[in-house]
C-alpha cells in the first residue's frame, strides 16, 4: 500500500480538494462564454525544450521523457529552485535543510551524483561530491523555467547524466520593457527573512539582467540556523557573428548541520562561483566555455573545531564545439568535441587533478507530426583510468493526429567524485580503486493530445547498472566503505497529466513508481543507493488571475523505500495588478513530520509574508 493511516486520509483530502476545485472551474468554463479567450487560458504550457535533443524541439516532438516548468511568470510563488524540482514526481529532493540549502537530488531512483544538474546546457556538478550539486549560484528573478529529462543523457552530456539531467535556463531581459527594476522582501517562522532584486535593461544590441537574493534563518531547531547570498549577471549581446552570452553567478551559504552527517552538532559553510561563456560562430556552430569552483569548510563538532575540521576547494574547467549540417530537408548531423579538467586540494582528500576529452556526433531524421528517429555515440576517455562509450537511439511515431508512441536505448556512465576515492572519517572510508559506473537505460512511452493544451504521457523504464558506487557496511558498528556494486537493476512506470483550463488554470497530476533489485546487497547495509522513493506522487494547481491574483498549490505524496511515507501539502498566492505586489507562502501545510534523508529532520508548518515592489517597470 502506497499509505495508511492518517496520512492515507491527509492525502484523499489533500488532492480531493485540489481536483475538485479543478473540475469544477472546468464544468463552469464549459459554459462560459470567454472560455476561449486566449487571456483566459495559460500563456506557457507547451514550450521549446533544449534538453535531450540534439536541437530545440517542441515538447510534444521530443522522443524522450522530458517535463518543462516555468518559473519567470510568478516567481513569486516559489520559495526556491527546490520547489520547481519537487513539481516532477520522478525527482526525489532528499533535503537536509529548508530553501535547499543542502539537498541531494535523485531521478528515477538513482543516487545523488548520478544528476547532472547544469545551466544553459553547461554542467554545474561538483567534482568534490554530488552532495554540493545543491549549491546552485543562481537566484529566481534570473530563471525562466527549468527542464528534466529523466533518463540518460551520458551521449549528449558526458559523465554523471546516468540517471537523468536538470537543466536551469536563465531569462533574457523582456522586449516591452528597456529598463526594469524590482525589489522585494518577506519574513516568516523561524526567524526567516527575505530579500531579492533584480536590475534588467535592453541597449541596443546588449542586454544585461543583474540579480540578488539573500536567505536567512534562525532554525527550527539548535544548530539549523542558515544564511544563503546568491548573485548572478546574464549578459547577451548580439552581433554579426551570432548571440554572445556570458553567464556570472556567486554563492556564499554558512549553515548549522545539526545531524546532517550523524549525531553531531556540526557546521559547514560553502562557496561557489560559475562563469560561463556561450558563442555563437554562425548559424550551425557553438563554442561554450564553463568554470566552475566551490570551497567547504566543515566542522564536525561547531563547538570544538579543532576535533574534525575539513577544508576542500575544487574547480573544473568544460570547453565545448559543436555544429551540425543539414543533409536533407528532414534529416541532420551533429558533432562536436568536449575537454574537462578538474583538480581538488583538501586537506582530507590530498591533491589530484584529472582531464577528460570526448567526441560525439549523432544523425536525426524528422518529419513533424509524423516520425522521427535519431542515433548518437560518443567516446570519453578520461585520465587514469581509460575509456568509456556511450551510445542512444531514439525513435517517435505518430500513431495519429494526437497519438504518439516513443522509444530509447541510451547508456551512461559515471565517474567516482574525489570524495568516493580518497575521502576518510571515523565512520566513512574511500576507496581509490572504485571503477567508473555504467548503466543501459530502456525506456518506452505514449503521449496523447486530446485537445490543445492537455496531454496525456505515460512512460515504463528500466536501468541495468554495473559496477554502481555505494557505501556498504556489515552491521551498524562497522564503518562505511565505498564499493562498486556487480549488478543492479531498477524497473519503474511515470504517469503524467498536464491540463491548461479556462480561467488560466494549469493542472497537473504526476506520478512515478520504481523497483531496485536489492538482493545484490547480500545482506550488507546501503548508505545511499537504496535511499529512494518506491512511489511518489505529485499534485500541482496553479492560476494567473487577469485581474493580477496568482495562486499555486503542491500535493505530493511520497512512499520511502523500506521506511515511512508522508504526504507534504504547499500552498501560495500574490497579487500583480499595481506596482506592489503582496505575496505568501505556506509551506507543510499538514505540519507533517518527515525526514528526507534519514536521522535528519525537516521543518513543520512555516509560513512567509513579504512585499514585491515594481520600481521601473509596466505595472501590468
Amino acid at each position: 500500500m502506497l499509505l495508511s493511516g492518517k496520512n492515507l486520509q491527509a492525502a484523499i483530502v489533500a488532492f480531493a480538494l485540489v481536483g475538485s476545485s479543478c473540475a469544477a472551474t472546468a464544468q463552469t468554463a464549459g459554459s462560459s462564454t470567454n472560455s476561449n479567450d486566449p487571456k483566459s487560458l495559460p500563456t506557457h504550457i507547451e514550450n521549446v525544450v533544449v534538453t535531450g535533443t540534439w536541437e530545440p524541439v517542441a515538447l510534444e516532438e521530443t522522443d524522450r521523457s522530458v517535463n518543462s516548468y516555468q518559473l519567470s511568470n510568478p516567481p513569486l510563488l516559489f520559495g526556491s529552485l527546490v520547489d520547481a524540482f519537487d513539481l516532477d514526481s520522478s525527482v526525489s529532493v532528499q533535503s537536509r535543510g529548508a530553501n535547499g540549502i543542502q539537498a541531494d537530488f535523485s531521478i528515477r531512483g538513482g543516487s545523488f551524483g548520478q544528476t547532472l544538474l547544469m545551466v544553459n546546457g553547461i554542467r554545474l556538478n561538483d567534482v568534490q561530491s554530488g552532495h554540493y550539486n545543491s549549491d546552485l549560484p543562481i537566484p529566481l528573478d534570473a530563471v525562466d523555467h527549468i527542464e528534466i529529462l529523466r533518463g540518460s543523457g551520458s551521449t549528449l552530456y558526458g559523465s554523471d547524466a546516468v540517471t537523468g539531467v536538470i537543466n536551469i535556463i536563465t531569462r533574457p531581459t523582456s522586449n516591452s520593457d528597456p529598463i526594469e527594476v524590482r525589489v522585494r522582501g518577506g519574513i516568516g517562522n523561524f526567524g526567516t527573512n527575505e530579500e531579492s532584486g533584480f536590475v534588467a535593461f535592453n541597449a541596443g544590441p546588449l542586454s544585461e539582467r543583474i540579480s540578488v537574493e539573500r536567505d536567512l534563518s534562525t532554525g527550527f531547531m539548535d544548530d539549523r540556523e542558515y544564511r544563503d547570498l546568491s548573485m548572478a549577471s546574464d549578459s547577451w549581446l548580439k552581433s554579426g557573428l551570432g548571440l554572445t552570452r556570458i553567464f556570472l553567478g556567486a554563492d556564499d551559504r554558512p549553515f548549522g548541520a545539526n545531524q546532517f552527517y550523524g549525531p553531531f552538532n556540526s557546521w559547514e559553510r560553502t562557496k561557489t562561483w560559475v562563469a560561463d561563456f556561450t558563442q555563437d560562430l554562425g548559424e550551425n556552430t557553438i563554442a561554450t566555455l564553463g568554470y566552475r569552483r566551490h570551497t567547504d569548510l566543515f566542522e564536525l563538532l561547531r563547538d570544538d573545531p579543532g576535533f574534525y575540521t575539513n577544508r576542500h576547494e575544487d574547480y573544473q574547467w568544460d570547453a565545448a564545439a559543436r555544429r551540425h549540417d543539414s543533409i536533407t530537408q528532414s534529416s541532420q548531423v551533429f558533432y562536436g568535441a568536449e575537454f574537462l579538467e578538474d583538480h581538488v586540494d583538501s586537506n582530507n582528500l590530498g591533491i589530484h587533478s584529472r582531464q577528460q576529452g570526448a567526441i560525439y556526433g549523432a544523425y536525426d531524421v524528422r518529419a513533424l507530426r509524423r516520425a522521427s528517429f535519431s542515433v548518437g555515440v560518443r567516446e570519453e576517455v578520461y585520465s587514469g583510468t581509460g575509456a568509456v562509450f556511450a551510445p542512444n537511439v531514439t525513435a517517435g511515431y505518430w500513431l495519429g493526429s494526437k497519438l504518439k508512441a516513443r522509444g530509447s536505448v541510451s547508456r551512461a556512465f559515471r565517474l567516482p567524485s574525489y570524495t568516493d576515492l580518497y575521502y576518510s572519517d571515523p565512520a566513512n572510508l574511500g576507496n581509490p580503486n572504485l571503477k567508473p559506473e555504467k548503466a543501459w537505460n530502456y525506456e518506452g512511452g505514449i503521449d496523447w493530445y486530446p485537445r490543445d493544451r492537455w496531454r496525456f504521457s505515460g512512460t515504463v523504464f528500466e536501468r541495468r547498472e554495473r559496477d554502481d558506487i555505494d557505501y556498504i557496511r556489515a552491521n551498524p558498528n562497522a564503518i562505511w566503505q565505498a564499493t562498486n556494486f556487480d549488478q543492479l537493476n531498477f524497473t519503474g512506470v511515470e504517469a503524467t497529466m498536464a491540463l491548461a483550463l479556462p480561467y488560466a488554470q494549469l493542472v497537473a497530476i504526476e506520478f512515478t513508481g520504481i523497483r531496485g533489485a536489492s538482493a545484490a546487497l547480500n545482506g550488507l547495509q546501503s548508505k545511499y543507493v537504496f535511499n529512494y522513493p518506491s512511489e511518489e506522487a505529485v499534485l500541482s494547481w496553479q492560476r494567473t488571475s487577469p485581474s493580477g491574483w496568482l495562486a499555486r498549490i503542491r500535493t505530493g505524496v511520497t512512499n520511502q523505500y523500506q521506511r515511512d511515507s508522508y504526504v507534504l501539502v504547499d500552498a501560495s498566492a500574490a497579487w500583480t495588478r499595481s506596482r506592489l505586489h503582496p505575496y505568501a507562502r505556506v509551506t507543510n501545510l499538514l505540519n507533517t513530520t518527515y525526514q528526507p534523508v534519514y536521522g535528519v529532520l525537516m521543518p513543520g508548518r512555516a509560513a512567509l509574508i513579504g512585499l514585491e515592489i515594481c520600481a521601473i517597470c509596466r505595472a501590468k
